[in-house]
């Protein structure tokens, strides 16, 4: 590889329709939220690994129409006011230490007020251990879509696409040496293509094979 300057540039990540790789693996959940309006159930649960696209496929749904985008560690009471003004509700990262009574009365004002409710979790929404009867009845009604696991098109498309986010040119035979090395899981993926611009950063040299071979050593 020839010589390169070693700069940092902002990290910009690119979330439009364009540029989702679609593959076997999400090709459901990215059928369903381009099928919008025309969505077959109101709610919708979208479960995943972290770093399997559904940040990027509540993107694509925000562009189309007006959402209310939130992390579910930042809910409380004040979400039913701005909830008023929009069309869909899209809560990030369920976690299990959400108010039930909160989630419950959400998935109500969505129902009763013909809005939409799209829930990003880890695991499946059916798999929470929640106590709350009402809520329990109300998770058994949801439309639930699984991300799986990547395939090597897909993995291969992400490398590009992270590398792409942080302004860093690669050569594919590069790719395709870090695509037969690297655990196929999306958050690893994440963590090397971080903790090798880390690396050279702190090394202060380009991009190389050598550098490749040394980060994927340590993560």
């Amino acid at each position: 590889m020839n010589d390169q300057l070693v700069l940092k540039f902002p990290e910009h990540r690119a979330y439009k329709r364009e540029d989702f790789y679609v593959s076997p693996s999400n090709q459901e959940a990215y059928d369903f939220i381009n099928s919008w309006p025309k969505w077959i159930k109101r709610i919708v649960n979208i479960f995943g690994p972290p770093g399997s696209g559904k940040s990027h496929l509540s993107t694509i749904l925000k562009n189309k129409t007006p959402c209310l985008k939130i992390n579910s560690s930042e809910l409380n009471e004040k979400i039913f006011y701005k909830f008023k003004t929009k069309e869909v509700l899209i809560i990030e990262n369920l976690n299990e230490k959400i108010s039930e009574e909160l989630l419950f009365s959400l998935w109500n004002v969505a129902l009763q007020d013909n809005k939409y409710f799209l829930i990003n979790s880890i695991k499946p929404i059916s798999s929470y251990k929640f106590k709350l009867p009402d809520l329990i009845s109300r998770v058994k009604s949801c439309l639930i879509i699984g991300i799986n696991l990547p395939s090597d098109d897909l993995i291969s498309a992400i490398i590009t696409k992270n590398f792409s986010d942080k302004q860093i040119l690669v050569e594919k035979k590069h790719i395709d040496y870090i695509l037969k090395r690297i655990d196929r899981s999306y958050e690893k993926i994440s963590q090397f293509i971080l903790t090798l611009d880390k690396y050279s950063l702190k090394k202060g040299t380009p991009f190389s094979l050598k550098l490749i071979k040394e980060v994927l050593k340590m993560i």
